[in-house]
């Protein structure tokens, strides 16, 4: 069977990419119906008629995630042709001044890009999308990052420094959570808040977008009692790794070298923990509220550990039939290549080392779930591609895939100003 090369994926699927693009990023995802729900919904509906109505702002504000290095003016200049082609601009056309648009952002305000995206960023990977799904479970991962955002009194009332006197951070930080579809590298939930806010803190928010049918993984960090249970009450299964603190009470050893055992609620003492475990060895009932029985896959990845540090994950999943203790530590592996998601944000959307220049804690806010949005466009494009050519969306670059759209944004947006 023949293997296809990196451009043997990028020529074949890129061309079916352009064909979905046109203004395609913004407004397939995102269409003008579910703006006006979200706008009505948010009650950010303009009263008198305006040059830059809610709508147009929404959108405006996602192009912003787009072309992140670009001015105000320029960034409507190239969306404003776009607009014009869908029908959805009727003036003559004229660049607002960046003051226009400033205050048009304030009247908009960060409520209608959190619903838009609350409503919009659903899971994206079908039954065929490679990689994106184990025993039927949909693959998915918790992971946090923060932004550097403008040094304003405001900002940093509001979202802080990490460290303190000397050793503050140079800029104010906004930290983000967000839950990823591994196989497409969409994320589809987001919290954002104060860097003193932890991460585990903020993902308690992301249960509302998780479903039963994931099987979400997560990080030694994200790990408390409470979290686990929280995440497992939404009828998901998780796969979480614990570090070497986390008290696990062995209570017997399964067929594929994993094992059952008992996590702890915290504040029990090593006596009360043990017969706890005595009694689930037993067959006794153990109390939910104090104790829970998970399996537990234990491993090491050389290359990924030199020194041979286990890794040691927890999963709801208790049947080795159903899921081998192998394909968990596999896919918990995968979850490694996730951290890549909030960089490709961070990095190819935002730019390396740059700050968010909006200099109101609303407006850093408002531009955060721009970026989101327009990376999730981006990504269901792709992965759009990917599963038409019946590829991995892996193998697609999401540089690339961004160019794309770039490009295609502008060649719409050539008109004079």
């Amino acid at each position: 069977m023949a293997v296809a090369t990196g451009s043997d994926v990028e020529s074949g699927s890129w061309g079916r990419l352009i064909d979905h693009v046109g203004l395609g990023v913004l407004s397939a995802r995102f269409h003008r119906d579910l703006l006006e729900e979200v706008i009505n919904d948010t009650g950010c509906r303009e009263k008198r008629s305006r040059r830059l109505p809610a709508h147009v702002m929404i959108r405006y504000v996602i192009a912003m995630g787009l072309f992140f290095d670009e001015s105000y003016e320029e960034v409507m200049r190239r969306l404003v042709g776009s607009l014009k082609k869908m029908g959805s601009w009727s003036d003559d056309w004229q660049v607002p001044t960046a003051s226009a648009i400033a205050q048009a952002r304030k009247r908009l305000g960060p409520a209608p890009l959190r619903e838009l995206f609350n409503r919009a960023a659903v899971p994206v990977a079908g039954p065929g999308t490679k990689g994106a799904w184990l025993a039927r479970r949909r693959l998915m991962a918790i992971d946090g990052s923060s932004f550097d955002v403008a040094d304003t009194p405001g900002n940093e009332e509001y979202f802080g420094r990490v460290g303190s006197g000397p050793k503050a951070s140079a800029f104010p930080k906004l930290q983000i959570t967000a839950l990823v579809e591994c196989g497409s590298h969409a994320c589809v939930g987001a919290v954002l808040g104060s860097c003193r806010t932890g991460e585990r803190t903020l993902a308690a928010d992301l249960v509302a977008a998780v479903e039963p049918d994931m099987l979400v993984l997560a990080d030694s960090g994200f790990y408390s009692w409470d979290l686990f249970n929280l995440f497992a009450g939404t009828g998901a299964d998780l796969a979480w790794r614990v570090g070497a603190s986390v008290s696990l009470g062995s209570v017997r050893w399964l067929a594929d070298g994993s094992y059952l055992a008992l996590i702890y609620r915290p504040g029990l003492s090593a006596d009360r923990r043990r017969r706890l475990a005595q009694a689930a060895k037993t067959g006794g009932e153990v109390p939910a509220d104090v104790a829970r029985l998970v399996r537990v896959v234990e491993y090491t990845v050389p290359d990924r550990n030199p020194g041979g540090d286990l890794i040691t994950v927890i999963t709801t999943i208790g049947d080795p039939a159903d899921v081998p203790a192998l394909d968990l530590a596999a896919a918990y592996h995968d979850r490694w290549e996730e951290e890549s998601v909030l960089d490709e944000i961070k990095t190819d959307l935002r730019g390396r080392g740059e700050v968010l220049r909006s200099k109101t804690p609303e407006l850093t806010e408002q531009q955060v779930w721009g970026l989101l949005l327009a990376h999730y466009a981006i990504r269901a494009l792709i992965c759009d591609a990917a599963d038409e050519a019946g590829y991995d969306p892996d193998r697609l670059s999401f540089i690339r895939g961004l160019r794309v759209v770039r490009r295609q944004v502008t060649d719409q947006a050539a008109i004079s100003p």
